[in-house]
């Protein structure tokens, strides 16, 4: 597992000091150690701020072109943080080496750490099951795995997480089964396979519960964590993926979950739509802040419960015409509902 602030400042004994303090006694211990990169990367940490979480941005939600979504994350939004997904036009772990070379340099430039490796690892069909009413025919993300390309696909997100300089790799738990009892158990075995394969290599499984997947309620997330009890094996929770299926992710799906499994958030919003028949979808995204999660209870929560990792918005609502423009709207969103909450970011 990658080390956090609390974790290095502990080991060295300045959990005391301030961010005077730390630059000042870190840097001769560290080089001394070896790992001066450490000792750096923490202080650039301290010193952007006190919010309590990985404040970021999926990077497709804004735009394609991926130096001018770094642009904005870092400049007009202030973040420090960004989540991978696509660019150019390409999923990231279709990215050639040249690509991921430039990619590199543009986060340098912008300053900017990659919270995660948002991958369309096992959102795919189950393939010893009938084929589910949610499964895609397009490109998600501009990805297209079957489920027999997935263990090579989870080797190329370990590699991609090492040169992006994170631990930790998105995943699902494949698309939505109309009854998934019987092939539960296989499932849970196939994340737990994958949870060790990551392992071996220092890395966070993250899963996302998503509306058209198997896991799609914090009631689901808190049985997938229980049956598959890998530390490393955590869940990137998404409020407004179970809010979009029909549940109240806070208080009510929140509160089921082991609060020291949640690994990452996502931000959006749902609002619901007139019961109809001949609907497939119950509802509409929206700008965060203006749906029916309670992001200020929500957030709130989180600080209370020590959570520390990335808070990544990822928009999904267009309403504002372009997707760089609904992001904005999103963003101001998001931090209104974080000062309402108390929280500076």
């Amino acid at each position: 597992m990658g080390y956090t602030r609390r974790r290095v400042l502990a080991s060295l004994g300045l959990a005391s000091l301030g961010l005077a303090g730390v630059e000042a006694v870190i840097p001769p211990l560290v080089r001394k150690a070896g790992a001066s990169s450490l000792a750096a990367q923490l202080t650039a940490e301290m010193g952007a701020g006190t919010c309590p979480f990985r404040l970021a941005v999926i990077n497709d939600e804004i735009t394609q072109d991926f130096e001018k979504a770094c642009q904005i994350v870092s400049g007009d939004f202030g973040l420090h943080w960004i989540e991978l997904r696509s660019m150019w036009d390409k999923n990231v772990t279709a990215l050639d080496g040249k690509e991921v070379e430039d990619a590199r340099k543009i986060l340098d430039e912008h300053k900017l750490r990659v919270t995660d490796i948002a991958t369309p690892l096992f959102k795919t069909d189950w393939p010893r099951a009938p084929r589910s009413s949610q499964s895609e025919t397009r490109n998600q993300f501009h990805a297209d795995f079957d489920a027999s390309a997935q263990d090579k696909l989870l080797e190329r997100c370990i590699s991609l997480a090492k040169a992006f300089n994170t631990d930790r790799i998105r995943c699902f738990d494949y698309w939505r089964l109309e009854d998934q009892k019987p092939y539960r158990e296989a499932i849970n075995a196939k994340l737990q396979q994958a949870a060790e394969r990551c392992a071996k290599d220092n890395m966070i499984l993250l899963l996302e519960n998503e509306m058209s997947c198997n896991t799609a309620t914090g009631e689901e997330s808190a049985a997938v964590l229980k049956a598959i009890p890998n530390r490393n094996f955590m869940l990137n929770w998404d409020p407004g993926n179970a809010a979009a299926i029909g549940s109240a992710p806070y208080s009510a799906g929140y509160q089921l979950l082991p609060k020291d499994r949640l690994g990452h958030c996502h931000c959006k919003d749902v609002v619901r739509k007139p019961d109809d028949k001949d609907k497939k979808d119950k509802y509409d995204w929206a700008p965060v802040g203006a749906g029916i999660v309670d992001w200020v209870g929500q957030l709130q929560a989180l600080q209370r419960d020590g959570f520390h990792y990335g808070l990544s918005l990822e928009t999904h609502w267009r309403g504002a015409g372009t997707p760089e423009a609904s992001t904005r709207i999103s963003m101001d969103g998001l931090k209104k509902a974080l000062a309402k909450a108390g929280i500076s970011c």
